[in-house]
């Protein structure tokens, strides 16, 4: 699959803020995609931890990723919108920068979405605390 971010089908849209603490799991969990024509938005809003520095050195890894950093503090609604606008994909998809996608989740959502030709759709997700244990099910959106 074309790797180049100008030809990608989904983009990934990830608002950062004070989040190394699990910033390089969750970039890992896009990198380790079965499906790979996507682009990862990295959006900072303004971090005082080392955030920023993780999300630059993983886009100098991947040409896939880019970063965005913020002139103020402004939330993650609005730096979400800010990654929308700056989105090349087909279609959008959000990630939380404290959250993992399992490997096939863009593969399986995308084949489903475009064999019923269905441009939005949501996915189950599963919480999981700190350590990593296992707290329930729930509900995400993902819009095309």
């Amino acid at each position: 699959m074309d790797k180049t971010k100008d030809n990608c089908i989904v983009s990934i849209i990830t608002p950062i803020y004070n989040c190394e603490q699990f910033l390089q799991e969750t970039i890992q969990s896009v990198l380790n995609q079965t499906y790979t024509n996507w682009e990862l938005i990295l959006i900072d809003d303004c971090s005082t931890d080392n955030s920023l520095s993780i999300a630059e050195t993983a886009a100098q890894r991947d040409s896939r990723i880019r970063v965005i950093k913020l002139d103020q503090n402004s939330g993650p609604a609005v730096a979400r919108n800010i990654g929308i606008k700056k989105a090349k994909g087909k279609y959008i998809a959000f990630l939380d920068s404290d959250d993992m996608w399992f490997p096939n989740k863009l593969e399986k959502q995308l084949s489903f979405m475009e064999k019923n030709q269905i441009p939005f759709t949501y996915t189950g997700y599963e919480k999981i605390n700190e350590d990593g244990s296992f707290k329930g099910k729930d509900r995400i959106m993902v819009y095309g």
